[in-house]
């Protein structure tokens, strides 16, 4: 059963994306790619770096911690990121 993560990127324009994946590196490289694999939010703001990821248990419980983060105020959402490791630090 694969790990799944939930991270925050920080994008060029300062604003940040909150998503899901079972590899981090992997998505952020698709971000930073655009096209198809990247999302559509992410493709005009690049170049995008990590700023925030944490494990959770289950996809389902990614996406419902996805859902409370995207609730979050911005400020709140800084203050997440201000715990994460850099992006140059690798990824649980």
């Amino acid at each position: 059963m694969p790990t799944w993560f939930v991270y925050i990127l920080r994008c060029a324009d300062d604003t940040l994306y909150t998503g899901v994946t079972t590899d981090p590196e992997r998505r952020l490289r698709e971000h930073n790619a655009g096209g198809k694999p990247g999302a559509r939010y992410t493709r005009a703001r690049r170049p995008v770096e990590l700023a925030h990821c944490e494990e959770a248990g289950s996809r389902s419980e990614a996406c419902r911690r996805e859902m409370a983060i995207k609730k979050l105020g911005r400020d709140a959402k800084l203050a997440l990121t201000a715990q994460a490791p850099t992006p140059n630090q690798s990824i649980p």
